[in-house]
């Protein structure tokens, strides 16, 4: 049997009749860079999150950026975030001329640790940025009442997390921003770049409107530099077809992690994600540690499952971010993590006995 990491044409398949219909409406309308299918795609979407207002954007890394911008940080600024993100995550901060700060991560959840949040705040800390990894929101009570002591602005990177839940409530809801990604692999994911910002404020949602269309507040009258961050029309269209589908496919990862977490439940070899009893978990990514990690994938791969490693390389540890001094032990959490995540196959389409096969497979793998 072969298991591929993700299987995006299974999933297109049965719904590519109503993606012929999306192109045909756009390609007839011309509209194609903004316009109405965005426009009827964020009221979805903000109706989706349980939001005020969702703006469209050009990718994950525009509505992180753009949340900054409109919030604004800018140069000599320092942001919060965690190190074990994408590299997006601190690009964003970089981009508004701040410096990123990181506080390492909690070793169940591997979200943001609120226990090392409030030493890292200084005078010069402009915003928090939780990320909300795999499909698990980070712990927001917790971390939102350190923010309002100091009057931070929490900025959600819930590009990982569509639909997932903390006590009840959205991912992207409990900032002052959500950003979210739509690349294609996401849980709602776009036929190429695409991205979206929540907020209840209606004076920062202003703010990116003008920012993501070159800072126009009006057509060729500029307030503001901004930048070409609009969401295409089509790529609009394509996520109102999948929208409708997002919860019950969260349902069925929900399940296949359930499986999972049965058939290893007996392998002490393996860490399993651990969901926490506050969070509705949206499994983005099924990620176990293991020993030998680059071992085990290998040899799981001889044996036809394809697996990934999300990420190996911590961002402080990054080449990129050499400057900022930080070497091996400054995360060390974090850094644990990065030598044994191992990310399992995990999609909606998955079948019961592939994701047995899969276990199987790791079991066998486990030792040379």
């Amino acid at each position: 049997m072969q298991v591929p990491f993700l299987d995006l044409r299974v999933h297109h398949e049965p719904l590519m009749g109503e993606f012929v219909d999306a192109f045909r409406q756009v390609t007839e309308s011309s509209a194609f860079a903004g316009g109405p299918f965005v426009s009827r795609f964020e009221v979805e979407f903000a109706e989706f999150c349980k939001t005020q207002y969702a703006l469209g954007v050009g990718s994950g890394t525009d509505a992180l950026w753009l949340s900054l911008l409109a919030l604004g940080v800018g140069p000599g600024d320092e942001v919060i975030t965690a190190p074990n993100s994408f590299m997006a995550t601190a690009e964003a901060i970089s981009l508004c001329g701040a410096r990123p700060v990181f506080v390492d991560v909690d070793d169940g959840t591997y979200a943001m640790d609120p226990a090392h949040l409030e030493a890292a705040i200084t005078l010069r800390t402009q915003a928090i940025i939780p990320v909300h990894l795999f499909g698990q929101m980070a712990d927001m009570d917790a971390i939102m009442a350190i923010a309002r002591r100091h009057g931070t602005p929490v900025v959600e990177d819930a590009c990982q997390a569509h639909g997932a839940e903390y006590k009840g409530r959205k991912a992207g809801s409990i900032g002052v921003a959500g950003c979210f990604s739509f690349y294609p692999g996401k849980n709602l994911g776009a036929f190429g770049e695409a991205g979206a910002i929540t907020t209840e404020e209606a004076e920062l949602r202003s703010r990116v409107q003008v920012l993501r269309d070159h800072g126009q507040a009006a057509k060729y009258h500029h307030s503001h530099i901004g930048w070409n961050a609009r969401m295409d029309g089509i790529q609009a269209a394509v996520l109102s077809v999948k929208l409708r589908r997002l919860t019950e496919a969260n349902a069925a990862r929900r399940r296949h992690a359930a499986l999972y977490d049965q058939l290893l439940s007996e392998v002490p070899e393996v860490i399993r994600p651990t969901a926490a009893a506050h969070c509705r978990h949206v499994y983005h990514i099924y990620a176990v540690r293991v020993a030998d990690r680059d071992g085990v994938m290998q040899r799981m791969a001889t044996r036809g499952v394809n697996c990934a490693i999300h990420y190996p390389v911590p961002i402080h540890l990054q080449k990129a971010y050499g400057f900022l001094g930080l070497g091996p032990g400054s995360y060390p959490v974090a850094e644990r993590c990065a030598r044994e995540f191992l990310s399992l196959p995990m999609y909606p389409e998955l079948r019961p006995e592939q994701v047995e096969f899969v276990v199987k497979t790791l079991k066998e793998s486990l030792r040379p």
